[in-house]
């Protein structure tokens, strides 16, 4: 968990950048990122320097080459232990002039870090603001794997509050309940087609390490773990470099973040690969019914982007493969053709488990959508009995533009479920519904069955969600508690009801009077 200490330590390179020229938030990322990978690419040369010292046996991989680049300068000043001592003109003509071009060039070593580096551009402005965030970031401790994952998400939590490209982050606590829901197991293969900045398989990996610490003892798991279990595609070159980045400062050594279009390249190579997709996919309105991937066309002809993504879900994950995906309301309603069919393919050819509404400012600032969680399984075969729906109203934060937490720490999330606290008390739940959500979750075929559609939580057979044209909002189905006909007996009812007619014909005669209407209706001369 990051100290006040860490967060003034960010708070203060975020704030160099700022006053020293650079304003677009996503660009300070960026060029955080490439710094913080050369303070990591010198921590692993200095790993495989003292690995060889105790075995003295040469370096079996190294980093930094022996000798001068091609301008005449000695690989050794290109580490960050190296430059970082130099003064700010000379760092600033090492950086920009002899690091860069390494890191470009550093794509053939295979790691997915390298690839994505390799049109990578230094654009801090000046030799005075590199030295000092320089300064800045070699101060921040980047030894502990969970202090180096917990301040790069507090840095990309930067874009979010700076009003900018916050789109490209779904919050925490949101990716923690559906990777909780869907519960990652060791030999998952795991992906996110529109990953962003990886948000998903970060949350998933640290999952495993805290559920199935053993995947890191054994060396099959442990290299599936860092090799082939999580995949993500983007089309934005600076989300990969970032994504890659989160990624490697959360332990993962070779993750394939790599550049797709998800919804217009072809995707045979990809077809049912993956055992568990967790995505929010963007959703731009529609695309060029030309240019969309013919593989996704054949599942579903429209053009509407949250419409092709899920297909393009179903056509990923392999059969007894699930997925845990954000889609707006409409596709859970929408009455067009498209949106019946794939909503009857989900609920009919697959196995739909749960719908859960989320409130409508949960996206805020950036979008006021309403939203929900569909969680599903393939099967190829049906298997749809009953489907789980939950009305979550609130998730820990105020659901204004500010997007404040309403409760303390301890009870945000679900850290009252994972310490051992006691629940939720009625007045805390009604701020925080997530741990009621994994709650019932697990309970979904037990007592749940039995609960009445009144409550925020209850389950619906597939015959009923057939009858509707397979809708799958949920004031489809949940029925209003009337306090009237529910507490009062028929004669007390209608005693009441005659009480009120009554109050209602002296009213409107005291209306008449003080408007001078007479009986006949005419108004007195």
């Amino acid at each position: 968990m990051l100290t006040g200490e860490h967060r003034s330590q960010i708070d203060a390179i975020w704030n160099s950048f700022w006053t020293g020229g650079i304003s677009n938030p996503l660009e300070v990322m960026e060029q955080i990122t490439y710094l913080l990978f050369l303070r990591r690419l010198d921590d692993l040369h200095t790993l495989e320097e003292n690995k060889s010292l105790r075995l003295g046996k040469p370096m079996e991989r190294r980093i930094f080459p022996e000798g001068a680049d091609a301008r005449g300068r000695d690989y050794a000043d290109l580490r960050w232990s190296h430059f970082k001592n130099f003064a700010p003109a000379e760092m600033y003509t090492v950086v920009g002039e002899h690091v860069f071009p390494f890191l470009r060039s550093m794509g053939g070593d295979g790691s997915t870090y390298a690839q994505h580096m390799k049109d990578a551009r230094f654009t801090i402005p000046t030799p005075a603001l590199l030295s000092k965030v320089v300064d800045l970031l070699d101060h921040v401790p980047m030894e502990d794997r969970d202090t180096k994952g917990d301040i790069y998400e507090y840095m990309l939590g930067k874009i979010a509050s700076a009003g900018q490209n916050g789109q490209f982050r779904t919050p925490r606590h949101l990716i923690q309940l559906m990777v909780e829901l869907t519960a990652p197991t060791a030999t998952d293969v795991i992906c996110d087609p529109a990953s962003g900045t990886c948000g998903f398989l970060v949350a998933a990996g640290e999952y495993l390490r805290d559920k199935h610490p053993h995947i890191l003892r054994d060396a099959v798991s442990r290299a599936h773990f860092h090799h082939g279990m999580f995949h993500g595609y983007d089309f934005d070159n600076t989300m990969l470099r970032i994504g890659s980045m989160n990624m490697a400062l959360h332990g993962v050594d070779n993750p394939n973040i790599r550049y797709q279009d998800s919804l217009a390249q072809d995707h045979a190579g990809d077809e049912e690969k993956y055992s568990l997709i967790l995505a929010n996919p963007p959703f731009a309105g529609s695309l060029d019914y030309e240019g969309t991937a013919k593989d996704l066309l054949a599942i579903v002809k429209t053009k509407k982007t949250e419409l092709l993504f899920l297909a393009l879900f179903l056509r990923l994950l392999k059969p007894g493969g699930r997925a845990a995906v954000i889609v707006p309301d409409g596709v859970l309603f929408g009455s067009s053709k498209a949106h019946k069919q794939l909503r009857r393919m989900i609920v009919e050819e697959q196995k739909l488990d749960a719908v859960i509404s989320l409130p409508s400012g949960v996206f805020k600032p950036y979008a006021g959508v309403s939203t929900a969680i569909l969680l599903f399984t393939k099967t190829n075969s049906g298997g749809t009995d009953s489907v789980w729906f939950y009305d979550m109203k609130a998730d820990g934060w105020s659901l204004d533009d500010k997007r404040q937490p309403l409760l303390p720490e301890d009870k945000l999330g679900f850290q009252s479920l994972q310490s051992g606290r006691s629940a939720l008390t009625d007045a805390e739940h009604a701020k925080n519904n997530l741990p009621d959500v994994l709650a019932r979750w697990g309970q979904r075929d037990g007592t749940e069955q039995q609960r009445k559609r009144t409550a925020q939580s209850f389950c619906v057979p597939k015959c009923d969600i057939e009858g509707n044209d397979y809708d799958l909002s949920i004031n489809r189905y949940k029925e209003v508690v009337h306090a009237l006909s529910e507490h009062l007996p028929p004669k007390e009812i209608l005693l009441r009801l005659a009480v009120l007619e009554k109050e209602i014909q002296a009213g409107m005669k005291e209306l008449e009077g003080m408007l001078g209407v007479s009986e006949s209706g005419m108004v007195a001369q």
